[in-house]
């Protein structure tokens, strides 16, 4: 179990690697523009918003990746990194789309449970 926990937790981890790519390097390109359904004049007037956001997202990731790294020691680290991703994936849910509960904040939900039965 603390294997498959781990993974997921990584998985999270490696989600939030994307977002970071998408929002800082890709937002205002054919791919960014794309997947988050914009014009190319609102990616162009809020592509450094979307930057610090793709930033805030590889923050989540480097802590889960930490906690990952330390072991057991890890576990109130990785309990406060997925508690975040939970709670931005939630306030993204209500604020943004409810797309974003599904493949933001749902795997943490679970990865989070797993780590707690751990």
């Amino acid at each position: 179990m603390n294997t498959v926990t781990n993974l997921l937790i990584a998985l999270v981890a490696l989600l939030h690697v994307y977002f970071l790519v998408l929002e800082m390097f890709l937002w205002d390109k054919p791919f960014g523009l794309k997947t988050f359904r914009l014009t190319p004049e609102f990616a162009a007037a809020s592509k450094a918003l979307a930057a610090n956001q793709g930033l805030y997202n590889g923050f989540l990731a480097a802590g889960l990746a930490w906690g990952l790294c330390l072991g057991a020691p890890g576990y109130a680290v990785k309990i406060f990194f997925l508690a975040c991703v939970i709670v931005a994936g939630i306030f993204g849910a209500l604020t943004v789309s409810r797309k974003i509960l599904y493949i933001q904040a749902v795997p943490a939900i679970v990865a989070l449970g797993l780590l707690t039965l751990a």
